[in-house]
């Protein structure tokens, strides 16, 4: 009866994040822009290439729209880790790392829920709190360390050291969720020592989201 119970819980969690989420088209050469009001970034499903030949097609020849069956693998997973738990997530193309064919002219769909949580930044050299109440743990929705504007930890630094903003850690949420899922404290510094460097000269950052839940 408590994994009936525990499946239907499931179920309509799954129908609910659908009937609330939005779905965002961002043609080849474009910056995709997801973006929470309240709550943080929550991708569900992610698409780069092309399936039809309605879609970013103005202007373009058509031996560009021919192929309709055209699909970046790992798509997902790629916007998943540099967006989920984030407030706001831009990002191009290359956070795909390939061409799933060459000379078709592609675009990204992506479609993403927010979702309530604590929502957390650190400043490079500074420490993230992560605490839940009695008898909860946390437990990560994602986490980001690098640079992706000019406006967050800027107070005192020169501008050659907040200019570049495509820089990102590709194992932040793991990083992450490793030191702190099941506990109900944690404590995560933000340093190049923890994440790696992936900017050498710019003023990173960390941003992350967490849910504290029941420990068992």
């Amino acid at each position: 009866m408590l994994s009936s119970l525990l499946r239907s819980a499931l179920v309509l969690a799954a129908v609910y994040c659908l009937t609330n989420a939005e779905s965002v088209i961002t043609c080849e050469n474009g910056m995709q822009r997801l973006s929470c009001d309240e709550g943080v970034i929550s991708v569900l499903k992610v698409a780069y290439g092309r399936t039809d030949r309605q879609t970013c097609s103005e202007g373009r020849p058509p031996a560009q729209l021919a192929n309709t069956a055209c699909s970046q693998k790992g798509a997902l997973e790629a916007l998943a880790s540099s967006c989920n738990g984030r407030k706001v997530c831009e990002v191009d193309k290359r956070i795909f790392g390939g061409d799933p064919c060459y000379g078709t002219y592609k675009y990204t769909q992506t479609t993403y829920t927010c979702l309530t949580a604590n929502h957390v930044v650190a400043c490079e050299l500074s420490t993230a709190e992560l605490i839940c109440e009695q008898e909860e743990v946390i437990k990560v929705i994602g986490a980001f360390y690098g640079r992706n504007d000019r406006t967050t930890c800027i107070y005192g630094r020169p501008n050659k050291q907040i200019e570049k903003v495509t820089c990102s850690s590709t194992t932040a949420t793991s990083t992450v969720a490793k030191s702190c899922d099941g506990k109900r404290r944690c404590t995560v510094y933000a340093l190049n020592s923890k994440f790696g460097d992936p900017c050498y000269g710019t003023f990173k950052y960390l941003e992350l989201a967490y849910t504290c839940g029941c420990s068992h």
